[in-house]
């Protein structure tokens, strides 16, 4: 019997940045520690040994000059995209990738991503049978209760049986209860991201606000891989000095200069 296991495939990571977001307008442009945000976050992801390549895919001038001042790579895409992953799948067509490459989808707003993450992320293409990957941290009751915290459950393939804002399994005991928190990052093999843009919204992703119900309800697996790492994201601007302080007590980052 020939075995499911290859060598991991070519791996991409796209940055999606889009500058006219509702919450927080140049966000991707925020300056931490002398820098543009979408600077560290592409520095940090460059540091992936799996990555072959990483690109950031924008539709605004402003955030395509300040990469090209800082020598990252970028490209422009159009602005009417609903996600940032329909932004990333049109970076990754206009690179004409081939169906079996992974593409990872790179948080613009997550300055402190481990490079390791996107290692654990992207480990199970070595599986012909994987088609996407996320990942998900063991969090405890009272930070499961808040509904932003998006929990997942899981087969023993670890396979993803459904995502929700809702406290996801119900403990009926009263013993000490974990869940799993969701961490919104994403690769998918290159065909499936196509086919994925091309899916309805679904019934429960209208329910929850969460796109990556689409796939399950279309059948389409999600193998999550647990991390002890933790998602330190940018959502509203209260939370830049939050970013620049944990940076700043990282070994390595210093004030680095003025923004272009």
């Amino acid at each position: 019997m020939l075995s499911d296991m290859t060598t991991l495939p070519t791996c991409v990571g796209i940055i999606p940045a889009r500058y006219n977001a509702k919450r927080f307008p140049g966000k991707p442009l925020v300056s931490i520690l002398g820098k543009p945000m979408i600077w560290h976050v592409y520095q940090r992801a460059v540091r992936c040994r799996e990555l072959e390549r990483v690109v950031v895919a924008t539709d605004d001038e402003r955030i395509r000059y300040s990469s090209e001042a800082l020598n990252i790579p970028v490209m422009m895409t159009c602005p009417d995209h609903a996600t940032g992953t329909d932004r990333v799948l049109e970076a990754a067509q206009t690179m004409k990738l081939a169906a079996e490459t992974v593409v990872v989808n790179i948080q613009g707003d997550e300055p402190a991503i481990e490079p390791d993450m996107i290692s654990q992320l992207v480990q199970p293409f070595s599986d012909a049978r994987v088609q996407v990957t996320t990942m998900a941290r063991k969090i405890g009751a009272e930070d499961a209760r808040n509904p932003d915290r998006v929990k997942v459950t899981l087969s023993r393939d670890n396979d993803a049986l459904y995502f929700s804002r809702s406290l996801i399994p119900y403990h009926r005991d009263a013993q000490q209860q974990t869940y799993l928190h969701h961490i919104g990052m994403y690769a998918f093999r290159m065909h499936v991201l196509e086919t994925f843009t091309t899916l309805s919204q679904s019934t429960l992703e209208k329910a929850e606000k969460l796109e990556q119900l689409r796939l399950l309800e279309n059948g389409i697996p999600i193998r999550v891989v647990l991390t002890e790492h933790e998602s330190v994201g940018v959502d509203r601007p209260e939370d830049v000095a939050t970013i620049t302080g944990y940076l700043a007590g990282k070994p390595g980052n210093t004030h680095v200069g003025d923004t272009p």
